[in-house]
């Protein structure tokens, strides 16, 4: 991973496909080299795809969900030889469903990916960019942070922990030089929806945004220090505007008639 060339490192997790690639993407023509994480093999051609125009990328697979998957990508931020100038924590995972019917295993892996893993990676980088007074985290949210998940209830649960967890953090590091950065996509054409069992509802069956698009306003925001950047189309930066109005009670109806099983089919 050294090289003469004065040029930054950035972490991206969950960048084998979707939203993560796009912004490992992002780093890479912005003149980042890349460490690159994911908990599947399609990590290796995703690492070899970006290394394109001088970029250097080393890829770790390794599975958050677990405390030493998230110490051996640590272990490999370490080794690197220089300072991690960014990090993109946006690994997630999701299950839809009723809870009543939902694998226990599941809503545990989702805490664990999606808050478990972040807490734990944000406090070994955090801590090393602060010492340095310098440094910049996107933290992978989700306008789904903004409503009750009703068929999603863990996930949108986990979002919300995250929106939480980034805003407290702008606030603690505001005087550190570490700035942190909230993406929060709307529905977005990845493998999500197929993943979290979601294919029949009308939310796996509508109309998503370009996660190149998502990714592209997530980076543009971190480098210009903003605290939070909703991605996406305008019909999504619109719904999460009406959130902020709407009561829980309607918010979680309107869930429902997006993620309820077989809604697809109505």
């Amino acid at each position: 991973m050294t090289t003469t060339e004065n040029r930054p490192l950035a972490l991206v997790t969950g960048a084998s496909s979707g939203i993560g690639l796009e912004l490992a993407r992002q780093f890479g023509e912005h003149g980042y080299d890349l460490l690159v994480n994911a908990e599947d093999d399609a990590i290796h051609p995703a690492a070899r795809d970006l290394s394109t125009h001088g970029v250097r990328v080393h890829a770790v697979q390794a599975d958050l969900a677990t405390d030493e998957g998230v110490e051996r990508l640590y272990s490999a931020v370490a080794a690197a030889g220089r300072p991690l100038a960014a990090a993109a924590l946006n690994a997630g995972v999701g299950e839809g469903g009723a809870f009543l019917d939902t694998d226990l295993a599941a809503e545990f892996e989702i805490i664990d990916v999606n808050i478990r893993s972040t807490v734990h990676l944000a406090k070994r980088v955090l801590r090393d960019m602060a010492a340095r007074g310098e440094g910049d985290v996107l933290i992978t949210s989700s306008i789904a942070s903004t409503m009750p998940g009703s068929f999603q209830a863990v996930y949108n649960a986990s979002k919300s922990f995250l929106q939480s967890f980034a805003e407290a953090l702008q606030n603690e590091l505001k005087d550190t030089g570490v700035t942190i950065t909230s993406l929060m996509p709307g529905p977005t054409e990845t493998n999500f929806f197929h993943r979290a069992d979601m294919d029949d509802t009308r939310v796996g069956q509508s109309k998503k945004d370009d996660p190149a698009q998502v990714a592209r306003q997530g980076f543009e925001a971190l480098v210009k220090g903003r605290k939070r950047v909703v991605g996406g189309s305008v019909k999504t930066k619109a719904q999460e505007a009406l959130n902020k109005v709407l009561p829980d009670q309607a918010k979680a109806a309107t869930h429902r008639a997006m993620a309820e099983p077989g809604s697809g089919d109505k």
